[in-house]
């Protein structure tokens, strides 16, 4: 089988892990690593065995795939060259700055006949794997995702940064459009806003409350979903989950008859790896990718909605 040619577009601090990933696969020639900053590009270069280059028109016609992780700026400009010239595309989020560029995106990748992935890490996480099939109709969503302050990633604000691993989440979760939202939030460290909430209200009656937080002096990533006979509770940080279910398997819940809850830990795992390979496999066999451009379109557009009540315009 011939090997996929693959490049890095971003040595910066989530660059350097795709490029360790896409080294470490079988079936994979990583031709280069791309960044503007010359020392940058170089040191990732040599770590993985590869040569580094300044600018990605370089190897365009030398490669099959590439990851995009630029700034948010530049996402649009880069993948759009990308898929002009053939190349399949795993772009990291938020997919593009407006729901105008996405669709642009989306189309031409449609045209070309490649792969468009979006860079939503946490659908490969093994806790939200482990939902696959025991999950049917979520009716109430509850999700936390706190971390300390840092400034990688303060070019947006945290719904952006953040709030959208849970968002794109919840939407592949709840079969329904989104009816209403209410959102607060507050800039703290940052010219943009650190901190928010938001109640998404869905067609279907569901209601997901989500917060998200950078300025927290504890991490806490913590999902809680509810449907009429079980609550699941995910713990990503003691990687556990918890299910309570009625006349389910499990522990009884004393003042609870009939309901049991049943707990496992899940192995941490390599959820970028997970997604990479992923990627992959959907260029071999032309499949379509677990998180399309039109995911990352609707995360990014809900995003948007919520950070326009958050004082910041929304680009459609």
């Amino acid at each position: 089988m011939a090997k996929l040619r693959a490049a890095v577009i971003g040595a910066g601090y989530l660059g350097r892990f795709h490029a360790q990933k896409y080294a470490a696969l079988d079936g994979i020639d990583l031709v280069g690593v791309v960044d503007s900053d010359t020392e940058r590009a170089a040191t990732v270069a040599a770590e993985v065995g590869t040569t580094a280059f300044t600018d990605y028109h370089q190897i365009l016609d030398r490669i099959d795939m590439a990851s995009v992780v630029v700034p948010t700026c530049a996402h649009y400009s880069v993948t759009r060259d990308l898929l002009a010239a053939g190349c399949h595309v795993l772009v990291e989020k938020p997919f593009t700055q407006t729901a105008v560029e996405a669709d642009d995106l989306i189309a031409l990748a449609e045209q070309q006949g490649v792969a468009l992935q979006v860079g939503h890490l946490e659908r490969f996480n093994p806790a939200i794997t482990a939902l696959n099939g025991i999950l049917k109709s979520p009716m109430f969503v509850e999700s936390h995702r706190l971390t300390s302050f840092r400034s990688r990633g303060t070019d947006v604000d945290v719904v952006l940064d953040l709030m959208i691993h849970d968002i794109d989440i919840i939407l592949s979760m709840v079969p329904a459009a989104v009816k209403r939202i209410s959102a607060v939030g507050v800039p703290i460290l940052s010219e943009e806003v650190d901190i928010a909430n938001a109640r998404i209200e869905f067609e279907n009656g569901c209601v997901a409350n989500v917060t998200a937080s950078r300025v927290s002096q504890h991490a806490m990533r913590k999902i809680r979903v509810f449907q009429s006979d079980a609550y699941f509770s995910i713990d990503f940080q003691k990687r556990k989950i918890g299910v309570c279910r009625k006349g389910g398997a499990g522990m009884p819940i004393p003042g609870l008859p009939g309901i049991a809850i049943k707990e496992q830990e899940f192995e941490e795992g390599d959820s970028l790896m997970a997604e990479i390979g992923a990627f992959v496999e959907a260029v071999r066999t032309g499949s379509r990718p677990l998180v399309t451009g039109e995911d990352g379109k609707r995360a990014l557009e809900l995003a948007l909605q919520i950070s326009s009540q958050l004082g910041r315009p929304a680009t459609f």
